[in-house]
């Protein structure tokens, strides 16, 4: 069997294969963070795949954290409820587990949608709102200064984290992750670049990652014993400059997510500063995935410009990573899990609707769930 699609372990949650569907933005939401129409037959393309697990798009733990006002939240009961309808139908049509990425979006919220123009909207604006972060840094001098979070509203965030947790778990969603990616809330105070305070939370290593410890550890008191619970980091700022968040740092706090035991981690970079310069090429995350992987023990996954079955198989045999997210490259191709397993002479379980579309000629690599 190839390392693709060999089963992989996150806690109590067995996955069929190592490709995963990494969380993508909709921005298809109503104002009120609820699922539309987009979300049913999206996340039902999700579920006929045949990836090893979807994760879906970033999920504001409160209304402020939304990236954009068409975003997604679990800030509340309605939202939990339309979600749990959802992932009961979803049950139908296909076992593969669905994951959420819960999110707080910090100084990077209250944005347009990308096809309208992805600017910030002050918060004068009908669908925008003020935005916070560790310190009073706005991402770009364009944007509006964002409110930096005294302890109290700190400790709210995270208590928010933890009560869409316990919403996530009742809804069904069998693993959750925390983004600590893109330049985003948790991002923001682990950065230098973004972080200037001098209380607990601001100056040494110890204190800029202690927010993103203190989440963790609410979400996982909030939900039951061995429910897994992962972790995105962007391994690098991309910013040559001493004082940035880089990959040493990636590593230890990685550690330290271990420590307090996280499920996973899964490895992107960038999104902090508008002065970022990204090498983008196949692979160019892959390395960070792979030096975080020797250093820890538990499950390292890799995303990035990773397209191809071959690509994504090589990643998992030269040990750079123990499972494959594929993002774009799936929304262009919903069925590159089968095609991966047809180029790489696997089998693959599919909904028994689809049997009769395999390729004559090939071993019976398609079948039934």
């Amino acid at each position: 069997m190839t390392l693709l699609f060999k089963p992989i372990q996150f806690e109590q949650l067995q996955l069929s294969n190592r490709i995963i569907i990494a969380p993508m933005c909709q921005y298809s939401a109503n104002e009120q963070g609820e699922l539309t129409y987009w979300h049913e037959q999206q996340w039902a393309n999700y579920a006929l795949s045949g990836a090893g697990m979807c994760i879906i798009e970033a999920t504001a733990v409160q209304p402020e954290g939304r990236i954009s006002f068409a975003d997604l939240g679990l800030w509340n009961d309605l939202q939990r409820a339309q979600m749990k309808a959802l992932l009961v139908k979803l049950k139908t049509i296909s076992p593969m587990p669905f994951a959420v990425q819960l999110a707080h979006a910090g100084r990077k919220a209250s944005t347009d949608k990308p096809w309208g123009g992805r600017g910030q909207l002050a918060p004068e604006h009908a669908q925008g709102w003020q935005t916070v972060s560790a310190s009073e840094l706005p991402f770009n001098p364009a944007d509006h200064t964002p409110h930096a979070l005294t302890i109290a509203e700190i400790k709210k965030v995270a208590a928010d984290f933890a009560e869409a947790a316990k919403r996530a778990v009742d809804a069904g969603f069998e693993l959750i992750e925390l983004h600590a990616a893109h330049g985003y809330l948790l991002h923001q105070f682990m950065s230098p670049l973004s972080n200037q305070r001098t209380d607990e939370y601001g100056g040494s290593f110890e204190n800029r990652i202690r927010f993103t410890l203190e989440v963790l550890q609410a979400v996982k008191n909030a939900v039951p014993q061995g429910y897994p619970i992962g972790v995105r980091i962007s391994a690098t700022d991309w910013i040559s400059d001493a004082d940035s968040w880089d990959i040493e740092s990636s590593v230890g706090l990685s550690k330290a997510l271990e420590q307090l035991g996280a499920a996973y981690i899964h490895i992107s970079s960038g999104g902090l500063h508008e002065a970022q310069k990204i090498e983008l090429q196949a692979n160019y995350q892959v390395p960070f995935a792979e030096a975080v992987k020797k250093s820890v023990s538990i499950p390292v996954i890799a995303v990035g410009l990773i397209t191809e079955a071959m690509q994504a198989e090589g990643i998992l045999q030269y040990e750079q990573a123990d499972a494959i997210a594929i993002a774009r490259a799936a929304l262009y191709d919903p069925r590159w899990a089968w095609h991966a397993a047809v180029e790489l002479g696997e089998p693959i379980a599919i909904a028994p609707q689809y049997l009769r579309c395999q390729p004559r000629g090939l071993k019976s690599q398609f079948n039934a769930f």
